[in-house]
């Protein structure tokens, strides 16, 4: 199966990444995992995590990084860019998402 939307990851995003997968100390057969779930204030959130890959998964590659993302969430996911803002007001993980119709204030949940 050929997905023609993915999840694109910046190279301050990837960077990132990287320096907490070393802190953490995660295990090698574990992959960022970007996905939603229902809640948050808009009706889904973001997930942002590492674990092992699934059945459903589909493994994506960019600038030395493995992520999953589970294949159901791509309908949401689809065209997403995941940065990472190191502003003075606004440090952390920022995702801007084409398919999001309406976010809360925080911009950690979206509706589509």
């Amino acid at each position: 199966m050929v997905e023609t939307e993915t999840v694109e990851l910046t190279t301050s995003a990837v960077k990132q990444i990287l320096k907490i997968r070393a802190a953490e100390q995660v295990p090698g057969d574990h992959y960022l995992r970007i996905g939603v779930k229902g809640g948050g204030c808009s009706g889904m959130s973001y997930i942002l995590e590492f674990g092992a890959k699934s059945d459903m998964d589909v493994l994506i590659e960019q600038n030395g990084l493995e992520m999953v993302v589970d294949k159901r969430h791509l309908l949401y996911l689809g065209g997403t860019q995941l940065d990472f803002s190191e502003g003075l007001d606004n440090r952390g993980f920022v995702f801007t998402n084409p398919k999001a119709t309406s976010t809360c204030g925080c911009g950690t949940s979206f509706s589509a």
